[in-house]
């Protein structure tokens, strides 16, 4: 890179982030009058989560897909806000973070809608099923995933995935669920449609340790679906699709079988678990996950990062898309915590910083523009630092400013007309 360029791209990044401490600092500086006043009441919730995706991943993200003066749907939003992201400890896993915004309270990672002391708490999603409105989980993972279940289950432990399965039907009766992870719904030796030990990872069988949770869904109303062309047929207010054995892509080191490329992508799971849930007069709660940006990020893995952050924007698109017709809805997009501590820096070799998995990745153009960027990396494994969350529709105005995560949940409740505990 030329000098001339150095200082342009220097300049460049510079000036994002001051504008995004002059956009924390307006957020924050808003009167708490406003920032209280939640009325009417939200009818419809569509809270995005973007596993492991930090603000870094996020200018990312938008480098390569819109450029430098270009905005993605997740960042084209009136209202910002920045979230602490600590379990009990500083470092949080995806099962207390989840669990934190789904139910309030800072839990041991690990723990599924239950507290310090392992008791049950109650979950927002069961809130909004108690107000007569339609529930859904939509990930790129497994469905019974640690950010998933934290919605819709309440077990000790985030591997207990079929006894999670369980409750999603018969507990918190969950009525749209689209995602990966057929392999904890049948029994170990009948593989589903799915074929135990698939070539891209023979890891990967039958392990559900509940019986046919496939057959028990369907005797309770669930349609089931495996494939993209029946998901877009499928009627019906409960729907059950599951479209992979795990998580709907392979997260192998980079160029040695890391695949991201789902059967039924994200954003058309979301729209048809919005066209579904949507038939509800008294509305809906719907959580979207994508698990990729998590995955790959513990892979060190920049490309396929990227590439699960776009097609998360996509799928945010098609929320705000239907938020605009429907202005009684919310939209929220955040993520649990930062995976990798993810940086943006100038591609120069004499700053090389990393090797082996923390080798700097790309470099990467940046859309519309001549100049490119590499990603750095510090760990593989989750950061403390604090994650953006943007928010547009009814209520969004209540998550600007800078809280706890359990703040979300108590946001969310506060939108959504819920009192009591």
């Amino acid at each position: 890179m030329k000098l001339r360029d150095k200082k342009v791209f220097k300049a460049t990044l510079a000036g994002t982030m001051t504008a995004a401490i002059l956009t924390a600092s307006a957020v924050t500086a808003q009167p708490q009058d406003r920032a209280d006043a939640a009325s009417p009441q939200t009818q419809n919730v569509i809270l995005f989560v973007g596993d492991g995706m930090g603000a870094a991943q996020r200018d990312a993200i938008r480098l390569a897909t819109v450029g430098e003066k270009g905005n993605l749907a997740m960042d084209a939003m009136p209202y910002v806000g920045l979230i602490h992201t600590s379990s009990t400890v500083p470092v949080t896993d995806s099962a207390a973070s989840a669990t934190a915004y789904a139910s309030g309270v800072k839990t041991y990672n690990g723990a599924i809608g239950m507290d310090a002391n392992k008791k049950s708490v109650k979950t927002i999603m069961e809130y909004a099923k108690d107000k007569g409105k339609s529930t859904g989980v939509v990930t790129t993972s497994q469905v019974t995933d640690a950010t998933g279940a934290a919605f819709g289950a309440h077990v000790e432990d985030r591997s207990k995935q079929s006894d999670i399965a369980l409750q999603y039907l018969t507990k918190s009766k969950i009525d749209v669920i689209l995602g990966g992870g057929e392999d904890f719904w049948y029994p170990a030796g009948n593989p589903g449609k799915f074929q135990d030990e698939p070539a891209e990872d023979p890891s990967e069988k039958s392990k559900g340790t509940q019986g046919n949770l496939i057959d028990k869904a369907k005797s309770l109303g669930y349609s089931y679906v495996s494939n993209k062309a029946d998901l877009q047929k499928a009627k019906g207010g409960k729907l059950l699709g599951l479209f992979s054995n795990e998580e709907m892509f392979q997260q192998k080191p980079e160029g040695e079988g890391d695949i991201y490329n789902p059967i039924v992508s994200l954003p058309e799971m979301t729209k048809k678990a919005i066209d579904t849930l949507s038939a509800n007069k008294k509305g809906f709660f719907l959580m979207v996950e994508e698990e990729g940006t998590d995955e790959f990020a513990h892979q060190n893995n920049a490309k396929m990062t990227i590439k699960a952050g776009q097609q998360l924007d996509q799928a945010v698109q098609v929320a705000k898309d239907f938020a605009k017709k429907h202005p009684e809805t919310l939209v929220l997009v955040l993520a649990d915590h930062e995976t990798g501590g993810f940086s943006i820096e100038e591609a120069n070799a004499e700053d090389e910083s990393g090797d082996g998995i923390s080798k700097e990745d790309g470099p990467f153009q940046i859309v519309g523009s001549d100049h490119n960027f590499v990603v750095d990396w510090t760990t593989s494994g989750h950061t403390a630092v604090d994650v953006p969350i943007t928010a547009m529709g009814r209520n969004a105005q209540l998550f600007t400013g800078i809280y706890e995560n359990t703040e979300v949940f108590t946001k969310l409740k506060q939108a959504l007309g819920i009192k009591g505990k």
